[in-house]
């Protein structure tokens, strides 16, 4: 009997935590008034950014600047796999919501961290490919007792939250083409909106409204105009492609809009923020210049409708990969005496915007981090003053920011208690130069830009210099004075979401493995605790029986990973990444990593010509930079070609590259795109990179 007890006992348990710890609601009980209150709700976290207006500051204080030296470890849980986190957990009711890489769903104990089901869309591998910054998920939506997952290979799934069983499946995209979906889907009123990706690979962006209850699609707005030779889908899309010449339809034109969102219940506004052209040199696809509304834009479309408000392009003609998709933060400032209410972005172009949320009337527009492409917003036209040469027509450009951005996806936070941003700014230069041999290939990294600019030194002393040029701090910004009130200096770039709270805290982790704690109002540092993996995600807190939980999602990947491995050190194979949640007097202990260095093998003697290796540089930086990394450089979340034993044996590689035996682990075959002699070039080129990391590695006969 006391078997069947302990077991009836741990199925109640299970039940009493899906049921909610109110027990006046079910599992995922929000509905239209719970989330236009939420700041009613605030042991609760039950939207991306907590509310509506994605301020990610929650008024919880019971965590604050005199006691969070008392903060540990209350619970960790492994995810099911070892790719990029970027997840923020939805927390509704005691039950926990989070995501991992390929899409996968898990509802945890939000005291305990036990498992209570766990759904995988089972996202083909092979999907990979499309994906231009890792296989990442950033979070769910939840409504009316249902969980809301967008998955990489475009498909939005409604799951029971009791059970996990999916209720309706709908695909949001075209699936023939190189679409993928990495955001956090938003609800409101019963509609679920969300965006896609893909603007490198030759899709044209867009928004979708679907019913929650049913998943039936109520409306579309279109980021790009299609073929002007067909009817516009409306007024908006006529005005826009008046800005854009050639044939840009058929590329696609880009302008996914992949990751920001917010509300504003009064003006019943959606606001979103768009991609990067395709190509990204507006040469290409545009020939004669133009705006090219609406890439790199802020656009506001009535929530109902979908119908076109105002935008804000913050990089017209944008060639540099300047997406609008960073958060997008609503607030009410005092300005020059007169109350506004706002929509604030910390733009990856450098420059930080405030926008009369109502009206699209712009506000003010300063350069948060050093910003060379441009001096700074010209207020009437709402265009950046561009300087130096135009779209890099005459001569290759390197400059601040590059296509890393001053601020990318890492979400930021508004305190309205200090009046201060939290913003997790970088400083990465970067080359821009047009690739004079550009065609356009559908389904493949297309940027025309002449990616051997940022080939590395050889030189392992310019090398380090380069690395150590690079930074990431915490940026405190004053959106009102548009002014830096304190920073935070980290270790390189690329550093985690930010979250403020009522105790008078700002929460970032790190990409050297940290989750770290500051006084909100002048940056000093007051808790760190040691994640043992890039922490990159945005953190939040919530309560259970009254106590304060604090929970981030840590794990190496993202694209910094991908495209620039020479920024990080190699430390062995990525683990699972985790969700990890702090309280006060928490005891629980995360284990230490097996964090020893993988010693780069012997590798292959080098046979080819300088001219075949000239040649494989130019080819792999067209179709493998993108996952392998600079000068083969991987961050390790993609195998690092350079340690493989596939360079030794020509069948082998080819094998693998042109013939697809890996696809289930999303390489994909290239045979399309490279020869047997391109891919023996390739494998030549990575043999000499090799040589050049054994050598370096070994320096003095060590």
């Amino acid at each position: 009997m006391r078997g069947y007890g302990a077991a009836l006992a741990a199925v109640l348990a299970a039940s009493m935590a899906l049921a909610g710890c109110n027990m006046g609601h079910g599992p995922a009980a929000v509905d239209a008034q719970r989330l236009t209150e939420a700041d009613k709700d605030p042991g609760n976290w039950m939207s991306h950014g907590r509310t509506y207006s994605e301020q990610r500051f929650s008024p919880l204080d019971k965590v604050n600047a005199s006691n969070v030296k008392d903060l540990g470890l209350a619970w960790s849980y492994e995810l099911s796999t070892n790719r990029g986190v970027e997840t923020t957990p939805i927390v509704v009711d005691g039950v926990m919501y989070v995501t991992s890489s390929w899409s996968l769903v898990y509802a945890l104990d939000a005291k305990t961290g036990k498992e209570l089901w766990k759904y995988d869309p089972k996202v083909p591998r092979e999907v990979g490919h499309n994906a231009c910054c890792d296989v990442v998920n950033r979070g769910v939506a939840v409504w009316k007792g249902r969980v809301y997952v967008a998955t990489l290979d475009g498909r939005l799934v409604a799951l029971d939250a009791k059970t996990g069983q999916p209720a309706w499946s709908v695909v949001t995209v075209d699936q023939t083409k190189p679409y993928t979906i990495t955001m956090a889907p938003r609800i409101i009123k019963g509609k679920v909106m969300v965006g896609n990706s893909g603007s490198e690979y030759g899709v044209r962006g867009y928004v979708s409204a679907y019913d929650a209850d049913d998943g039936k699609l109520i409306w579309r707005f279109y980021t790009v105009p299609g073929d002007p030779k067909k009817p516009f889908e409306n007024k908006a899309m006529e005005a826009a492609a008046k800005t854009w010449s050639g044939d840009w339809w058929t590329m696609g034109g880009g302008g996914s809009p992949w990751d920001s969102m917010s509300y504003d219940p009064e003006t019943n506004l959606l606001f979103f923020g768009t991609g990067n052209g395709l190509p990204w040199d507006e040469k290409a696809r545009s020939p004669k210049g133009g705006d090219n509304l609406y890439l790199a834009s802020i656009i506001a479309v009535d929530a109902d409708t979908g119908e076109y408000r105002w935008h804000v392009q913050t990089t017209p003609g944008d060639s540099w990969d300047f997406d609008s998709t960073q958060t997008l933060t609503l607030a009410d400032l005092t300005i020059d005496g007169q109350p506004r209410k706002v929509v604030m972005q910390a733009s990856k172009n450098g420059f930080f915007y405030v926008i009369d949320r109502a009206s699209g009337k712009l506000i003010s527009a300063k350069n948060y981090v050093p910003t060379t492409w441009a001096s700074g917003v010209d207020l009437a036209t709402g265009k950046p003053i561009e300087i130096g040469d135009d779209h890099y027509k005459a001569a290759p450009t390197v400059m601040l920011p590059s296509s890393f951005g001053g601020h990318n996806w890492h979400p930021m936070a508004f305190s309205p208690k200090t009046g201060l941003v939290y913003i997790p700014a970088q400083e990465v230069p970067g080359a821009f130069g047009t690739d004079d041999k550009f065609a356009y290939r559908p389904g493949e990294w297309n940027t025309a830009t002449n990616t051997d600019l940022n080939t590395l030194p050889a030189d392992p002393k310019a090398r380090a210099a380069m690395r150590n040029s690079l930074k990431g701090y915490l940026l405190a910004w004053d959106p009102v004075k548009q002014k830096e009130a304190w920073r935070v200096a980290h270790v390189g770039p690329w550093n985690g979401g930010t979250l403020a709270t009522g105790g008078g805290l700002v929460f970032q982790g790190t990409a050297d493995g940290h989750f770290n704690a500051y006084d909100a109002a002048n940056g000093n540092p007051l808790w760190s605790a040691d994640t043992y993996t890039a922490t990159l995600a945005g953190p939040m807190t919530y309560t259970v029986d009254g106590e304060q939980y604090v929970a981030v999602g840590a794990g190496f990947g993202s694209i910094f990973y991908l495209a620039a491995g020479f920024a990080v050190p190699k430390v062995g194979t990525p683990e699972n990444g985790k969700i990890l949640v702090y309280k006060l007097g928490g005891a629980a202990k995360l284990q230490k990593p097996d964090l020893e260095r993988i010693e780069m093998p012997k590798p292959p003697a080098m046979t080819a010509s300088a001219q075949v290796v000239t040649q494989g540089h130019s080819l792999f930086n067209r179709n493998c930079l993108v996952c392998h990394g600079y000068n083969a450089i991987s961050g390790g979340v993609i195998p690092d070609l350079r340690y493989s034993p596939l360079i030794a044996n020509a069948a082998d590689f080819k094998d693998v590259v042109l013939g697809g035996s890996r696809k289930s682990n999303g390489m994909v075959s290239f045979a399309k795109q490279l020869s047997e002699a391109d891919a023996e070039a390739v494998r030549a080129y990575v043999i000499s990179e090799a040589n050049a990391g054994y050598a370096e590695a070994h320096q003095g006969g060590k």
